[in-house]
């Protein structure tokens, strides 16, 4: 497996803050790459399954993807209609592939977007740190200009589910 910056320390934020939303009586979505055409991410397979440190309850979401874009031919849109939802907090892995294309597709969806700063994580890449990607990334999101929908940038730690979210989860 590649190594991932901090990838544990993302793993505990995004499990806090989990917790805070289920707390809150908010919905926690769950996305898992189902397969590509490099033959990566095969269903029932280790580098399939989701992180065992990740705290998944079985009243959570799990959406299956086959693209970058969680969005892309998924039931992701028709979920959060069917749940009124229009705020979205965005983590995971891959913030140069997954994460920033599936900022990029909420964003045009007119969403409302949290980008969790410090819950997302990625690889060294040939001309980057992990590191750089991510502080990169963080940058272009917090100065992108959204649509009809706003787009922030935060710590987890700073995340006030209560006070942001409202609507209710199922």
């Amino acid at each position: 497996k590649t190594p991932r910056h901090d990838s544990s320390g993302v793993v505990k934020r995004i499990n806090a803050l989990a917790r805070k939303f289920r707390e809150s009586k908010n919905t926690v979505v769950f996305i898992q790459h189902d397969g590509s055409n490099q033959n990566t991410f095969i269903p029932g397979t280790a580098e399939w399954e989701l992180l065992s440190s990740l705290e998944v309850l079985s009243k959570d979401i799990l959406i299956q993807k086959t693209a970058n874009d969680s969005f892309y031919s998924s039931k992701l849109s028709r979920k959060l209609y069917e749940l009124d939802i229009q705020e979205l907090y965005i983590t995971g892995c891959a913030t140069d592939f997954c994460i920033e294309s599936t900022i990029q597709s909420a964003l045009s969806k007119d969403y409302n977007i949290t980008v969790v700063k410090n819950g997302h994580t990625t690889a060294d890449r040939p001309h980057l740190t992990a590191k750089q990607v991510i502080s990169h990334y963080n940058w272009v999101w917090k100065n992108m200009i959204p649509t009809k929908g706003h787009i922030n940038v935060i710590d987890s730690e700073q995340i006030e589910i209560n006070a942001l979210m409202n609507y209710a989860s199922q």
